[in-house]
């Protein structure tokens, strides 16, 4: 049995969910640890583009079972949403996807209060997708939430229902006045019996698959950059998106993990608000967004783009202990005379040792760059690491030794075909 996680080391939209998809072929179980359908993969196999928010990319694989574990939060109306436009695409999720019942329930109401919460915040908003993850991770640390099994105990789903909604309209008032607890209640009625063959503990499941000895692998969602703890705070998400959510999100217990994979594009992005020390508000920022299709699955939200933050990568490493890498999107950088990374921050004039918790701090580093040439050839038609370019060879192994994690797969393309296993 082994257990295989895979985490956006930056501040997600790394392409994760190609390797995913690349890795699932040969797995017999993929998982969700946290989060909900803020998360975006996009993966393109067969010539079929796929989109997948709460559902694990490893649905593609029609021999992989697929979990959304105790750690996520779902939202029931996009999930069934989501799994009628993959099988409008020919894909069959039948028997093939559950819900650990344990996991929290994203409501309507969460979504309206994900935008009054943002509307509080005036010029600090923290750019969330309003999908209402923020609102519900809240009332789950509250207790105040409602757990997918409460939905199946409709007297008591309904109370505590109402309960909840209760303490919204008291914060909000009138902003809630044209939002009718009846209207969602009711909804519940249908997806009470249509959730019914979906949901299980996930506790003696996952313990059936490592029984069995089953390849199990782990899907995270965003990246660790927007961590909760570790992240660029307050501009994260509100669920652990490291290795330490993976740990409490699924009981598949740190004697089975056996690797632990660190996908990093080959530049930086983020979107939404907060700190981003390498972005380019200029031509090559401007480039980047175009030639990589820098446009956000879940919010089509432009992405902000920079230079190659090794810090930010380093920072990453440490905190999840990479045991590999997967470096996306280096095709993107074909056409480049030069291309710069970050390599180290100073403040007021001293270099800092590490990366800095101070989101203010953050906003105001100096980065110190090193620049290595470009490579000015298409890399989309490599098959092996030695089709490359000698510069973009030397890129990746700049990155490499920089970390002190070997990049074991170079992705060269939008497509299934195109990644480079070394």
């Amino acid at each position: 049995m082994s257990v295989t996680v895979c985490l956006g080391a930056q501040w997600g939209d790394e392409g994760k969910g190609k390797l995913v998809d690349i890795l699932a072929h040969d797995s017999q179980l993929c998982c969700r640890a946290q989060g909900g359908n803020n998360a975006g993969h996009t993966i393109v196999a067969n010539g079929v583009t796929y989109d997948f928010h709460i559902l694990p990319s490893g649905l593609v694989n029609p021999k992989c079972m697929n979990i959304i574990g105790s750690g996520c939060v779902v939202h029931v109306p996009s999930f069934f949403k989501e799994l009628e436009a993959l099988e409008k695409h020919g894909l069959n999720t039948e028997g093939r996807i559950f819900i650990s019942d344990r996991a929290h329930v994203v409501f309507d109401l969460h979504q309206l209060v994900d935008g009054l919460e943002e509307v509080e915040l005036g010029g600090g908003f923290i750019g969330t997708t309003k999908k209402g993850i923020g609102p519900t991770y809240s009332t789950k640390m509250t207790r105040s939430g409602l757990r997918v099994c409460d939905i199946f105990d409709e007297a008591s789903f309904e109370a505590k229902f109402r309960r909840l909604v209760h303490g919204y309209q008291r914060r909000f008032g009138d902003l809630l006045k044209d939002y009718n607890p009846d209207d969602e209640i009711a909804k519940y009625k249908e997806y009470r019996v249509k959730l019914a063959d979906y949901v299980v503990d996930q506790i003696p499941l996952l313990a059936s698959a490592k029984e069995q000895k089953s390849k199990i692998l782990v899907e995270g969602a965003n990246a660790l950059m927007l961590d909760i703890d570790y992240g660029t705070y307050p501009f994260v998400t509100s669920s652990n998106t490291g290795l330490g959510g993976v740990l409490t999100g699924l009981t598949l217990g740190w004697r089975s993990l056996t690797d632990v994979i660190g996908v990093v594009k080959a530049y930086t992005t983020r979107v939404g608000s907060g700190p981003f020390p390498t972005e380019q508000l200029n031509a090559f920022g401007e480039k980047l967004q175009q030639v990589g299709h820098e446009v956000g699955v879940t919010t089509g939200r432009k992405r902000r783009c920079g230079w190659l933050d090794l810090v930010v990568l380093k920072h990453s490493h440490a905190c999840n202990d990479y045991t590999a890498l997967n470096l996306t999107k280096l095709d993107v950088l074909d056409d480049f005379d030069e291309l710069k990374i970050g390599t180290s921050y100073s403040y007021n004039g001293k270099q800092l040792e590490s990366f800095p918790a101070n989101p203010e701090m953050l906003a105001k580093v100096e980065v110190q760059y090193e620049t290595l040439p470009g490579w000015k050839k298409p890399t989309t038609g490599a098959k092996s690491y030695y089709d490359l370019p000698a510069p973009a060879r030397k890129y990746v192994e700049f990155i490499e030794q920089f970390v002190g994690v070997k990049v074991k797969w170079v992705g060269v393309g939008p497509a299934r075909e195109h990644m480079i296993t070394r």
